[in-house]
């Protein structure tokens, strides 16, 4: 389970090089504006980008789930700053006020030096943030970012005609439970998730790398014994804690198939969670959902790299994310 672990770590690093930017200035010239928001007792930051001299514009919201881990949002090397989304928003933000929101109890701005590997926040002894391990988790993002939209859409720079939520990976599952419980989201994007939950993507992951002297898949299913254990706990030093493994391995299937509201999948047919993912697209058929929408990038794996013949990810021959995201705002514009 680690070998896999780290081949996405090393594919998140490389993502985020792509968009490396010249010398660092301060955020409002990049049209970015940075809110503290209270939470409950929490503070939350939000990054909001617009376009340059549009700040006050009234346009829609364009909210960005990101994937898994303690990341901060802005992250430094030295005088340079590495991209805050893993896509330009060159084109959406001609049209929407593009958000994000960090990581609890993560800071906003943080030196490549002073991270994980992985761009994580950890201490001097290698540890995550307990008041993080214990706010990782589905339902706590669910609340939280419903606190967030409701809160932005009261902003007098905020069109409320449209409101679109789009997530990739863990911020998928955040978005299809967010898309249910929050009535005034208009657009979903289930981008690179599983629509049958994590640890059934563990489990297919695990059968792709393992043979007959490994046991991945086994010890997925161990892992997973435990979690329903004791599925509450968030006593950990590093990691996904067991009430982050079972919130995050909830079917969303259904909560999907049950959205009125247009609803785009996007994913890599190399990326383990394709299976789901063509499941999911024979069920909407079958059922006759016209709302529902689905894309698929031939030989794209997770984060939408096309794959060589080794199988592994080809990072000179183009970068899939712009891709991706350009197909987007199409599909909004025309939905």
């Amino acid at each position: 389970m680690n070998t896999i672990k780290v081949s996405l770590l090393v594919i998140l690093f490389i993502v985020l090089s792509f968009y490396v930017n010249a010398q660092l200035k301060p955020l409002n010239q990049y049209g970015i504006k940075h809110i503290k928001f209270l939470y409950k007792t929490d503070t939350v930051n939000i990054l909001v980008q617009n376009k340059l001299g549009e700040e006050n514009i009234a346009k829609p919201l364009f909210l960005f789930c990101q994937g898994s881990g303690s990341q901060p949002l802005i992250k430094l090397e030295g005088n340079l700053m590495y991209g805050i989304y893993p896509f330009s928003t060159k084109a959406i933000l001609a049209k929407y006020h593009v958000v994000i929101i960090g990581k609890p109890f993560v800071p906003l701005i943080m030196d490549k030096k002073n991270c994980g590997v992985d761009f994580s926040f950890l201490d001097s002894a290698g540890m995550e943030n307990k008041n993080y391990t214990d706010r990782n988790n589905l339902s706590y993002y669910v609340n939280r970012n419903k606190a967030v939209l409701e809160y932005l859409g009261k902003q007098p720079n905020i069109k409320n005609n449209k409101l679109v939520v789009a997530g990739h990976s863990e911020g998928s599952t955040i978005v299809a439970q967010l898309a249910t419980n929050y009535k005034k989201i208009t657009h979903v994007i289930y981008a690179g998730g599983n629509p049958f939950g994590r640890i059934i993507t563990m489990i297919g992951g695990a059968r792709t790398v393992e043979n007959d002297s490994t046991h991945y898949a086994e010890n997925a299913f161990e892992f997973w014994e435990k979690i329903v254990a004791n599925p509450n706990a968030t006593d950990l030093t590093t990691g996904n804690s067991n009430k982050t493994t079972w919130e995050f391995s909830k079917l969303q299937i259904n909560n999907l198939s049950n959205l009125k509201i247009p609803v785009l999948v996007t994913y890599g047919t190399k990326d383990d969670v394709r299976p789901f993912c063509d499941y999911f697209r024979v069920k909407t058929i079958t059922e006759k959902k016209k709302n529902i929408y689905f894309k698929a990038y031939l030989n794209a794996d997770h984060n939408f790299f096309t794959l060589k013949p080794d199988g592994k990810p080809d990072y000179e021959n183009g970068f899939g994310w712009d891709k991706v995201a350009y197909y987007w705002l199409t599909w909004l514009d025309s939905h």
